[in-house]
């Protein structure tokens, strides 16, 4: 199959099939990995689709997969069949970039200074979502965010959260507290009589794990509520 032959293929597929439409619909994240690699190479070869290079790197070390390319060489991706100097730069480079905003972030961390900080986050994520999703902020003891971590996704009404579920990730990375955070859908963040109880029971189990729970934010549609702030539950 050569290239022009792929491409015409690619253009009779349905718009939600092609990898390129879809970044532009639905955004990078619904991608595979073989297809955001394959548009970093932007073409394959004329045996192969773009695609199918992508699958051949992520191949190439299959204990690692994607993970192997954080420390490989350009030599070593040129070893893989379809892969010239040209395309191991476009990957390189990819990588490389990849590399400098992690380093940026860690280096800059997202502080939580009031729950405006935590609704700015996490707002456009969240409002516009037909389920409730709940979510949490680790944070570090300068109340730094060092990750999002995704505990829930509920019905229109509620999100079934179990403290298990929603330390663990805390204690896997070491922890020093916690933000709680979910969408409400109908665009009203008032707190439901469950949002509360819910929060109550986080708290406390934290106080035993020794990981605080300094607030918990309700997304509404372009607005926010903060339990803390409305004084409904004891923050630690």
């Amino acid at each position: 199959m050569t290239l022009d032959s792929y491409q015409t293929t690619i253009k009779k597929m349905p718009a939600s099939e092609r990898p390129r439409e879809r970044m532009q619909s639905a955004g990078a994240h619904v991608l595979s990995n073989p297809e955001l690699l394959g548009i970093i190479l932007s073409s394959g070869t004329q045996d192969v689709s773009a695609v199918e290079l992508g699958r051949r790197i992520l191949c190439h070390h299959p204990n690692e997969g994607i993970v192997f390319l954080r420390n490989t060489t350009i030599s070593e991706l040129c070893e893989i069949k379809g892969i010239g100097t040209a395309k191991a730069c476009q990957i390189m480079a990819a990588v490389e970039l990849g590399k400098r905003i992690s380093l940026r972030e860690q280096n800059q961390r997202y502080k939580i200074k009031n729950p405006e900080d935590i609704s700015r986050l996490l707002m456009d994520d969240l409002r516009f979502l037909q389920k409730e999703k709940f979510c949490i902020l680790l944070l570090n003891t300068k109340h730094e965010v060092l990750k999002i971590e995704e505990i829930s996704v509920g019905s229109l009404n509620a999100s079934i959260v179990h403290p298990r579920e929603v330390f663990l990730p805390a204690i896997k990375n070491s922890c020093a507290a916690i933000a709680l955070v979910h969408n409400h859908p109908s665009g009203d963040p008032s707190p439901s009589k469950e949002d509360i109880q819910i929060t109550k029971r986080l708290i406390e189990a934290g106080k035993l794990l020794g990981i605080s729970v300094i607030d918990h934010v309700i997304i509404g549609d372009n607005v926010s509520v903060s339990l803390r702030e409305l004084d409904a539950c004891s923050f630690q």
